[in-house]
């Protein structure tokens, strides 16, 4: 199984990535994850991307896609793989494409959650992660046991700098711009599956998974 989620930044594409990378056994690739690594530990690549998120822009292609090239060789890959963050653009998804036909592989399918951008602000703003396991929270749906402090660590919950009001607009419009013409290159090819990400989590997987036919 070899797939891409799609949506805009908060509609719920890790949730799903995560659920889905367990139940169906292979790795989830997220583009973000792996640059906020490099953020944390201040690498050359971490200080560049950095000051794209912070603005809530995308990462130039070329250092993108070359990560995601690089991750996709990997053996854990061989079974299939979850892309949450990448494609982003519409030469992303052309040098994807190249890349699997050159691995002799093809996408199985391509989940767009789809969520209307007011409540994709009102969800982020209650978004809360710990800057020292990375374990995501939100103050409604999903506090930690006394909402301050990570379950986990009992590290102080911060609030992302790409979560914050102004870079979640700005976030969603650079998305709209560059992200969105994907819904239609992927829906030419046959291979969208457009889901409500609008409802509770479990819900949101059976619909994905009954989709896809697992």
């Amino acid at each position: 199984m070899r797939l891409i989620m799609l949506g805009a930044p908060g509609a719920g594409k890790g949730t799903q990535a995560k659920i889905l990378s367990k139940k169906l056994s292979v790795p989830h690739i997220s583009t973000g994850d792996i640059f906020r690594a490099n953020i944390k530990n201040e690498t050359e690549l971490g200080i560049l991307a950095k000051t794209y998120i912070d603005a809530g822009k995308l990462v130039p292609d070329e250092t993108t896609i070359g990560i995601v090239k690089n991750r996709l060789l990997e053996s854990d890959c061989a079974s299939g793989f979850i892309l949450d963050g990448f494609p982003r653009t519409l030469a992303q998804a052309m040098s994807l494409d190249e890349t699997l036909a050159n691995m002799g592989m093809e996408l199985t399918g391509v989940v767009n959650i789809e969520v209307d951008d007011e409540k994709i602000i009102k969800r982020m703003q209650g978004r809360r992660v710990c800057p020292n396991c990375g374990a995501s929270y939100h103050q409604t749906n999903n506090p930690s046991k006394n909402g301050t402090n990570c379950d986990h660590c009992s590290t102080e919950l911060i609030i992302r700098d790409d979560d914050k009001p102004e870079t979640v607009i700005s976030r969603l419009e650079t998305y709209h711009k560059q992200t969105e013409p994907l819904i239609k290159y992927y829906n030419n090819k046959k291979l969208l599956v457009a889901v409500d990400g609008w409802q509770e989590v479990e819900s949101i997987t059976n619909e994905i998974l009954s989709a896809l036919g697992v």
